[in-house]
């Protein structure tokens, strides 16, 4: 007999889905950000002629390119990154094209606009969900469990809903809240200048602005990687058991072997019911 649980907390859902949008909006108008310098410098200063990162391209009339150059090595990305969508009709020269930023058209100021904001608000979802997400905290239990975690996760549609959440997810959710969200917040902050000049240890911190950067890209970059595998997961565990529980509360699991009551530990709420 399946069992149904009450197992997100309406604070764990609301931040869950108003996080989901706002990061959405900061990687599209951080992209939009990129496009106004899209390079990264491993130095405390621009070094414009060895930057560890650079997508540019070129605006020659018989043969535009566009290209991702990392260290010594050029990737040709034309018509998807260096040279590509303007958001005024046509293609140039531009890190991202159009369709992936916010706004479309390239506009500095418009674009920190976007990102501030929603920064604040993400910055916001991060604290108020951090006091549930303390809960997942993994234990020496948990990381001797992973490696058995790991091999079942290989076939994720013929894995189990569980009560519990399996070491995978509190290890990558715990991850995600407590070291990914603050090395971006705080780079963040250490490029700001109204930041800095209050603050100056904060870019100290990463090594400089520049190092900040590249902090901060990475993080985001990161962050893109855990949605897209969220997404996957998702998908292929149940994709409706799992929205369900994500916009009710209420997802449904199979009861766990010598165990006589359903065990749950916060964030996941205590109500347990039978269904078919």
């Amino acid at each position: 007999m399946k069992q149904k649980i009450y197992r997100h907390p309406i604070i764990v859902r609301l931040t869950h889905w108003v996080s989901a949008l706002a990061l959405f909006v900061l990687a599209m108008s951080g992209m939009q950000i990129f496009n106004a310098h899209p390079a990264l410098y491993a130095s405390d200063a621009s070094n414009f002629q060895s930057p560890v990162l650079m997508i540019s391209g070129s605006e020659d009339m018989d043969a535009p390119e566009g290209w991702v150059q990392l260290g010594n090595h050029r990737f040709i990305t034309t018509h998807v990154l260096g040279y590509g969508p303007n958001g005024m009709g046509g293609e140039g020269v531009r890190a991202f094209p159009s369709w992936a930023t916010i706004p479309a058209y390239q506009d500095l100021a418009d674009g920190r606009r976007w990102h501030l904001f929603f920064a604040w608000i993400f910055v916001i979802c991060a604290l108020l969900y951090a006091r549930w997400a303390f809960d997942l905290r993994p234990t020496l239990a948990d990381l001797r469990a992973l490696p058995a975690a790991l091999k079942a996760h290989l076939l994720p549609w013929r894995v189990k809903p569980r009560a519990h959440l399996n070491p995978m997810q509190k290890l990558t959710y715990f991850g995600v809240v407590f070291i990914v969200a603050p090395i971006i917040i705080l780079s963040g902050l250490a490029l700001g200048p109204s930041v800095d000049s209050w603050a100056p240890w904060l870019p100290a911190m990463f090594g400089g602005r520049q190092f900040a950067r590249i902090w901060h890209f990475s993080g985001m970059i990161a962050l893109m990687l855990f949605f897209v595998i969220h997404i996957a997961m998702v998908t292929l565990t149940g994709v409706w058991n799992n929205l369900r529980s994500m916009i009710t509360g209420w997802f449904v699991v199979v009861p766990e072997e010598n165990s006589e009551a359903v065990p749950v530990k916060a964030p996941v709420a205590t109500a347990v019911k039978e269904t078919s």
